[in-house]
Formats: C-alpha cells, structure tokens, sequence
C-alpha cells in the first residue's frame, strides 16, 4: 500500500511556497502541485524546488482563478481573469470551441512548469479535469507530454467522529457522489491512455476541515494507492490551510500511517 501526501496550489503565494518547503524539509510532504499561474510561480520553481530536489511534483491545472496564459473567451472577463464555475464547465464540456480554449491553456501550463523540472502527475483546481470530457483532454495531454500519472478522484464515504454533521459536510457530501461517478467514467481513459493513477482519494468530504484525524481515520479501511490532497499555507493565522499545514510536520500521524502498512512515497514511485 502506498500513500501520498500532496500539496495543491504550490505557486499560488509565498505562504503556500513556505509551507511545501517546510513540510518537505521538517515533515512528510512527499509531492506537490504547481499553479503556473500562480503569483508566486518564479518564487516556486527558482527558490523551493532547488531546496527540494526528492519532492514529486505535479501540474495543478487552474482554469478556476487568476490570470489566464492564453486568449480564452470562454474562460475569463475581458482583462484575462478567470471567472467561472464548475456548473458552467461542465454544461459547456461538450462544446468543441470550448474544449479547443481549455487545450490551449493546459498547454501553455503544462509547457510552463516543464520549462523549469520534471513532472510525475498532473491534477486541477477544483477538480476541473475530472469533468470526463476535460479528463479525456487532459489524459491526452498527459500522455503526449510524457507526465505518467493522473489524479483521479474516488473517495470512500467515512465518518469522522464530531466533524461529520453539520452543513459543510454535507456539501462535500454531493461532491464526493459526483466526483466518483465522474472517476467511474475517467478509469477506462486513464487505461485507454497508458497512465497511472492514485486508487483513491482523501480531502474531498473534508474539504476545508482536513487534519490529522480526517486522514488517520481516511486510511484504516483502504487498500491500495491513496492520495490525500492538502493545501497548506504558512501564515501566522489559524484556518483550515494552517491546520493542513500542521498535518504534514505531525510525526506521530506519520508514524501512525507507517503502522497501517503505508509507504509514504510520491507519484514517481506508484
């Protein structure tokens, strides 16, 4: 059984380039992933990773926030910012244009970071590429651009004592029914394409409340290849980001994941 824990929107701000290079030189981080737009890009790839030379890392394909890499009509406001949602992304995936702009932008991306270090797995923000149109666009992708792994997002429904009832959970309960009905469908791409894929997933129903706990409890009842996704910013504030931060420097989780039967790698190595 293997278990990675990974880092989304590395990039994004220095608080969250500080946090993956904390979590990797003092904690367990074994992967990230980049925003290539990200404010803090150059920050990321010319200071952090310099510093991290063992750390996976992985494509974070944002269509969701910040500036666009591209001319993308269908995608951004007329001063190239990205602005909207998962309901639009979805209704539109089937539209050819449509699927042309997204293309256009997870290449410019992807090209980006691959300018800079080597890239084992590619994911999204926001789960954007689990939509099976866009998944079977970014399978492509990864396939031509020689990335061998993919996120996929099936993640089993576990309660966590005194976190699970209240409105936040219940949300992130229709997530996860859409997200692994959309991963039934995306399994047979990732096999028509060649690529390697995480068997489940945790950081779905406890989005924004992950932590020690949610990921301990997550793992007693799986087999396999899982990916807990985080995004852990260092800042002097307390949120749902520095207690993500927190998880990944937390040596008895670490041990404790260990005694379960994990080998705590990266996507390079699945």
């Amino acid at each position: 059984m293997k278990f990675i824990l990974n880092a989304d929107d590395f990039g994004l701000s220095k608080y969250h380039n500080i946090a993956v290079l904390e979590g990797v030189n003092n904690g367990f981080l074994t992967s990230a992933s980049l925003c290539a737009n990200g404010e803090a890009f150059n920050a990321a790839v010319n200071e952090i990773l310099p510093e991290c030379p063992y750390l996976g890392l992985g494509v974070h394909l944002n269509i969701i926030e910040g500036k666009s890499l591209t001319k993308c009509k269908f995608l951004t406001d007329k001063n190239g910012n990205f602005n909207k949602g998962y309901l639009y992304f979805i209704i539109n995936s089937y539209r050819k244009d449509f699927l042309s702009e997204v293309e256009a932008e997870f290449r410019a991306q992807i090209e980006k970071i691959k300018q800079y270090a080597q890239v084992d797995h590619i994911d999204s923000h926001v789960h954007v590429h689990a939509i099976p149109k866009i998944f079977e666009l970014t399978a492509k992708l990864a396939k031509e651009y020689d990335i061998p792994a993919i996120r996929t997002q099936h993640e089993q429904l576990y309660f966590v004592e005194g976190m699970c009832f209240n409105l936040k959970f219940a949300i992130n309960l229709i997530k996860i029914f859409l997200l692994n009905f959309f991963t039934s469908i995306n399994k047979k791409t990732v096999s028509h394409y060649g690529l390697k894929t995480n068997d489940y997933i945790l950081g779905v129903g406890y989005t924004g409340m992950m932590c020690s706990k949610t990921v301990e409890e997550g793992l007693k009842e799986l087999d396999g290849t899982v990916e807990a996704l985080i995004h852990p910013c260092c800042y002097s504030k307390k949120d749902s980001h520095s207690k993500e931060f927190a998880l990944t420097l937390d040596k008895k989780l670490e041990d404790t994941i260990k005694r379960l039967g994990y080998e705590i790698t990266n996507y390079k190595n699945i």
